[in-house]
């Protein structure tokens, strides 16, 4: 039974004071509830992420889709996006310091248990999840789907402190199969609870139904595949049931 909800926009700041503007979504009359950070595609805060926000509190957790990129900048295209999603990676350190601050600013809510918080990324925010889990941050769950892999700071035993799931396509052409396997060796080496699913004939943006209309608009190999979507999503669903019941 999915819930009433309530959305609003929210201002937050990284160390550096630059304004960063994410998306609220809860259900209505809720306390203690778990907290979602969504972090985004490199397309940043769209309609999209918006969306998974709310789908999210339906179901009974507070999540928070985060602004990457400042003054909730969105990318008209693919160059814009690669030039705003590159942007992040000139100062290594500001990747974390985002998402730490959006980490801050979710947990601050009086509706959200602190000590239940996970993120979840597409693409790019996969990646920003995965840093935000690598850099310490107090996460009980990370998920992926069809997800930048790679790591600033390899993950530690004993700080990175999430279950991870990552969903993955065979035929994504943006993430290869070996830097699934490199993935899997950190994640070993770290001693970190993971599972990693690889869904045959899906490519990169498998969740996102507009993949294959940006794929003819831009050239990019994408494409939508709604029934590894649903099994990708089920899968977190179930994660996070089990991990917040």
């Amino acid at each position: 039974m999915t819930q009433l909800i309530q959305t609003k926009e929210i201002q937050y700041k990284d160390s550096t004071g630059q304004t960063l503007i994410g998306y609220l979504a809860y259900p209505e009359n809720t306390s203690q509830a778990p907290g979602i950070l969504v972090c985004p595609e490199w397309w940043g805060r769209n309609d999209y992420i918006e969306r998974r926000a709310r789908e999210l509190a339906e179901q009974g957790y507070v999540a928070l889709a985060i602004d990457m990129y400042g003054d909730k900048k969105l990318a008209v295209d693919a160059d814009t996006a690669g030039k705003y999603m590159m942007s992040t990676f000139e100062n290594p350190a500001t990747i974390v310091d985002r998402a730490t601050a959006a980490y801050q600013t979710l947990v601050a809510q009086n509706n959200v248990n602190a000590d239940k918080v996970a993120a979840i990324g597409f693409c790019y925010g996969g990646k920003v999840a995965l840093d935000l889990a690598r850099s310490g941050a107090n996460l009980k769950v990370v998920a992926t789907f069809h997800a930048n892999l790679s790591a600033q700071q390899p993950a530690q035993a004993g700080k990175f402190t999430a279950e991870v799931l990552v969903a993955h396509g065979a035929d994504d052409s943006m993430v290869s199969l070996n830097d699934v396997e490199n993935f899997k060796q950190e994640m070993t080496a770290a001693q970190v609870k993971y599972s990693v699913d690889i869904y045959p004939n899906t490519k990169h943006g498998f969740t996102n139904p507009v993949a294959d209309e940006k794929a003819a608009k831009y050239g990019t190999d994408l494409a939508y595949n709604p029934e590894s979507e649903k099994q990708a999503i089920a899968k977190l669903y179930d994660l996070l049931k089990r991990t917040f019941a």
